[in-house]
């Protein structure tokens, strides 16, 4: 996706860079839910999309979730779908994950196809410390915190 498109008088606009921060274990409230739904609606409308999973939002990416004993319907499979709505920039914090003894094994397997390289998938996810993840805050245009 470029960086730059047309507006409605034909001038030259930037992108606008959006991050959705996830800080929300995935069941129990309506953050981490609404906040899949707002990313998906961003990218559906061609928006520069990042997602971070910060804190408990790192448990929203665990594999094998099962909502049975809750009564909730399960909509971690949903998160496969972010690669077909380019979003590509997914990152985990990597001091949430180790403080609740989590590895990026214990993550989906989160790709995205690569049309300049023959469509190769690629890892979506990116696990970066604290502070590189501060340095990727700092480029955004818009945060919104889930």
């Amino acid at each position: 996706m470029s960086d730059e498109m047309l507006n409605e008088e034909g001038n030259v606009q930037r992108t606008k860079k959006f991050m959705y921060v996830n800080r929300k274990a995935p069941y129990g409230t309506v953050y981490a839910l609404e906040s899949l739904e707002v990313v998906l609606i961003g990218a559906a409308f061609e928006q520069d999309v990042s997602v971070a999973f910060i804190d408990d939002g790192v448990y929203q990416l665990t594999k094998g979730q099962n909502t049975t004993d809750i009564g909730m319907k399960n909509f971690s499979p949903t998160y496969a779908a972010l690669g077909d709505y380019e979003v590509t920039k997914i990152y985990v914090e990597k001091e949430s994950l180790e403080k609740r003894g989590l590895t990026v094994d214990d993550l989906q397997h989160l790709v995205w196809e690569d049309e300049d390289e023959d469509y190769a998938e690629k890892d979506s996810i990116k696990v970066v410390s604290a502070e590189e993840l501060g340095q990727i805050f700092a480029d955004q245009d818009i945060m919104l915190n889930f």
